[in-house]
């Protein structure tokens, strides 16, 4: 297994139909929850371990998935209101190293999560299929549309806690 791609690297499922959406939403929806769950056994030096050399803390983890999960729901909210914006990257590794993201609690991150994903679901739970379809442009990525979004921020859920159950499990390890 490669701990950089725990759950393996992503790839969009086009078939996708109501069922599968309900299931990814419902992994987006848990999100906050799945977290809290992951780190909350952790002991204090649990949130200073990296789920692989050279990899992020988990509370780099936690603070990294608030961020990527502001910009998810931007993203979402501006396919569904503008033509086919272009959608902004930034630089994901930056914002991991400025101080919040490595010293901040990570309860801060998590009220973030809560707050987003609500409302998150809240919008995509009333989605028709056309306005799954909505393009956005990602000028990394290519093409994309709401329901590659979707797809990709459940996928990132699911990797993300996977990587605080390596670094958890690091940490248990350690302590035996």
């Amino acid at each position: 297994m490669d701990p950089r791609y725990p759950v393996g690297k992503f790839v969009l499922d086009t078939d996708s139909t109501a069922d599968k959406r309900r299931a990814w939403i419902a992994v987006l929806n848990a999100l906050p929850r799945d977290i809290r769950t992951a780190i909350s056994d952790l002991p204090p030096q649990g949130l200073e371990t990296p789920y692989r050399d050279g990899g992020w803390t988990v509370r780099q983890v936690v603070h990294h998935v608030a961020d990527s999960h502001l910009n998810a729901y931007t993203r979402i909210k501006l396919a569904l209101t503008e033509d086919n914006p272009t959608i902004k990257p930034y630089e994901e590794s930056l914002w991991a190293e400025l101080p919040d993201g490595k010293t901040a609690d990570p309860a801060f991150s998590l009220g973030i999560l809560d707050g987003i994903h609500y409302r998150l679901n809240m919008v995509l739970e009333t989605l028709t299929p056309a306005q799954f379809d909505r393009p956005a442009h990602h000028p990394e990525l290519g093409p994309m549309t709401v329901d590659a979004f979707v797809q990709m921020y459940a996928w990132h859920s699911r990797h993300h806690l996977a990587h605080i159950a390596i670094a958890a499990a690091k940490t248990a390890a350690a302590s035996r």
